[in-house]
This record gives structure tokens, C-alpha cells and sequence, in this order.
């Protein structure tokens, strides 16, 4: 079913979440026709490419408890850095996400002037969008009471902050873009920035939706158009 999926959005670059089994994603490249991946039992983002990839490579900062990994596609100029933050929604693990994603920020600043994208499960909500939590399993809303019921979404600002554009935001200011759960889509978690200066280059973002996207995984994929030279 993944695969079929995948087939379908035709891409040229995927960044997958939780891909620690490498003979699975091996065995998904094959079936999609991509001739480069990377995935190890030890980090929970992996990759696939129908484009040669010159390097990749998996960066794990101090403060962050998951690599994020960098994937450079050969002879094309563009560096894309795939992550996946940690997971629940309460105060305490959106300061651990604050960490996370400022310790990626130190670790990627040498390549800010060139063209890059960031692109995963930020396990985060936007300034100014809500969780509702009555949809939330009881023990997880124990949490979120025993930790502060207001929770202070502070990590994607921090990427505003930092003069990166928000994709699917940026093109669809008035949709929700729900990307979790897919059996009830009602939290946009799946995020694709570019620099604000290079907006231009972004020409689509889109919530894949659709029965077989819903029945390969627990989130809508997130798929992005974007003109490199």
C-alpha cells in the first residue's frame, strides 16, 4: 500500500519517518523504482531518491534526543534536512522540541546562505492553530493537564523567527492542512520550510489525501513541488 502510494505522488526525493528497519525501506525503494536510499535501525529518519545522492548523513546535536539527516542529491543545488522531533503534546516535551530544533538550527547554520529545505514530523502545532483535547487518549490528557492545560506552542515560531516560510501555510492560508491521525485528520504536525527569501522556488504543497494514503500509515503524506535550477 505505501509503496503504491508513493508510486502514485511520483516524487523524486521521500523523507520517511520511523524507517528503522533498512531492509524495508530497501525492499520500498525497489518497488518504486528509486535507485538511492538510506535508513539504519538506529534513527528514525530514513530516505529514498530516484535522483543519485552525492551524500547523506545522520546528525544527532547534544540537546536532541533523534538525528536529523542531511541529503544532498548529486549536481543539483540544494541540501535537504529531513527530522522528526519528539512526539506528545504537552509543556514539558514542547520545551524538549524547543531544544531539539534550536540544537538543528546551531548544526545546519553553515549552510543558511545556500538553498535548503527542512522537511518532517515536527510533532508541533502552529501559532495559532488548537489541540483539541478531548480527542486526545485519557492518559495523554492527563499529561497535557499535568504539565500546564494551555500549552505554549513555541517551536515552529522559532522556525519563523529564523526567517524560514512555512510551505503549506504560505500557499493555503485558509486551509487546515490536517495531516494526523489519517482515520481523523485533525492536527497539522507534517511541515516542509524553506528560507523566506527563496519562497519563490516553492511552486506546490499539498496534503495527499485519499483512501490508500489514509490505509498506509498514521499520517497524510505531505508532498512539495520545488524548483531547483
Amino acid at each position: 500500500m505505501l509503496a503504491q502510494v508513493i508510486r502514485d505522488c511520483g516524487p523524486d526525493l521521500v523523507v520517511l519517518q520511523e524507517a528503522t528497519r533498512p531492509d524495508v525501506v530497501a525492499r520500498l525503494a525497489s518497488a518504486c523504482g528509486m535507485t538511492a536510499w538510506g535508513a539504519e535501525a538506529t534513527h528514525s529518519v530514513g530516505f529514498m531518491s530516484r535522483l543519485p545522492i552525492a551524500h547523506h548523513e545522520w546528525h544527532r546535536p547534544g540537546d536532541s534526543r533523534r538525528a536529523f539527516l542531511e541529503i544532498v542529491p548529486e549536481a543539483i543545488p540544494v541540501r535537504v534536512f529531513g527530522l522528526h522531533l519528539s512526539a506528545v503534546h504537552s509543556n514539558w516535551t514542547e520545551r524538549r522540541r524547543v531544544r531539539e530544533l534550536r540544537a538543528l538550527l546551531a548544526g545546519i547554520e553553515k549552510h543558511q546562505h545556500g538553498f535548503h529545505v527542512l522537511a518532517g514530523d515536527f510533532n508541533t502545532l502552529a501559532p495559532g492553530e488548537t489541540l483539541d483535547l478531548a480527542k486526545l487518549p485519557l492518559r495523554l490528557r492527563t499529561f497535557v493537564y499535568l504539565t500546564g492545560r494551555e500549552i505554549r506552542w513555541e517551536t515552529i515560531q522559532i522556525m519563523l523567527d529564523a526567517s524560514y516560510a512555512d510551505g503549506y501555510r504560505m500557499l493555503h492560508p485558509d486551509q487546515p492542512g490536517f495531516t494526523f491521525p489519517t482515520w481523523d485528520p485533525h492536527l497539522r504536525l507534517d511541515f516542509v520550510f524553506v528560507p523566506q527569501a527563496s519562497l519563490s522556488r516553492l511552486k506546490s504543497c499539498e496534503v495527499v489525501q485519499g483512501t490508500a494514503p489514509a490505509a498506509a500509515s498514521d499520517h497524510l503524506p505531505l508532498l512539495a513541488e520545488i524548483d531547483v535550477p
